[in-house]
C-alpha cells in the first residue's frame, strides 16, 4: 500500500488526491494522511511562477514533516491572468510530476477585491453566503453551476501529475 501525503487538511482537494490515486493504482492501494504546512507564498498567489512555487514548498514541507512516506502531494490555488487556476506537484523519492489544472475566468466584481488584498475564499464565501466555500465547491462549483468542483478540477490535474509515475517512457 503506498503511504501518501496530502500537504494540505482542505476536504475538497484531498478528495481529487485521493479519487486520482484510487484510479491511477487501484482502489485502496493507497492511505491518504493529511499535514497542514506553509506554502512559503502569500496565501492569495497571483501567476502560474508564484502559484507553482507555493505547491513545490508545500511538497517540501511535507517532506520534511513525514519524510517517511512513497508520495507526496501539494495542491496550490492561485489566481492568473483574471482567472482562478492551481498547481498540482507530486513527488516520490526519486521523481516530480508537475500539473496545471483547467482555468476558471472570474467576473470583475470578484477581481476587484483579489486584486485589493483579499484572497478568494473569503470573497467567494461573502459572495454566496457559502462558508469556508474553499473547502467546498469553490468558485469553480458556483460559476458552473455545479457542472464541475474545485474538487473534479483538482482531480484532472492530480491524474495529470500522477503520469510520470506509471508511464516508463517518463524514466
Amino acid at each position: 500500500m503506498h503511504q501518501v501525503v496530502s500537504a494540505t487538511t482542505n476536504p475538497a482537494k484531498i478528495q481529487a488526491i485521493l479519487r486520482a490515486f484510487d484510479e491511477i493504482f487501484g482502489e485502496g492501494s493507497c492511505h491518504i494522511a493529511s499535514v497542514s504546512v506553509e506554502s512559503g507564498v502569500p496565501e492569495q498567489p497571483f501567476g502560474s511562477e508564484e502559484t507553482r512555487a507555493g505547491a513545490r514548498n508545500r511538497v517540501a514541507n511535507a517532506r520534511l514533516a513525514r519524510p517517511d512516506a512513497d508520495f507526496w502531494v501539494a495542491i496550490e490555488a492561485g489566481i492568473d491572468e483574471g482567472a482562478t487556476f492551481s498547481w498540482v506537484v507530486i513527488e516520490s523519492r526519486d521523481q516530480r510530476g508537475e500539473a496545471r489544472s483547467a482555468t476558471l475566468p472570474l467576473p470583475e466584481v470578484i477581481l476587484d477585491k483579489v486584486r485589493a488584498g483579499e484572497a478568494l475564499g473569503p470573497v467567494m464565501s461573502h459572495y454566496t453566503g457559502i462558508d469556508e466555500i474553499g473547502r467546498k465547491e469553490g468558485a469553480i462549483g458556483v460559476f458552473t453551476a455545479g457542472a464541475l468542483t474545485r474538487s473534479s478540477v483538482y482531480h484532472q490535474a492530480v491524474i495529470l501529475a500522477l503520469s510520470p509515475f506509471h508511464n516508463a517512457i517518463y524514466r
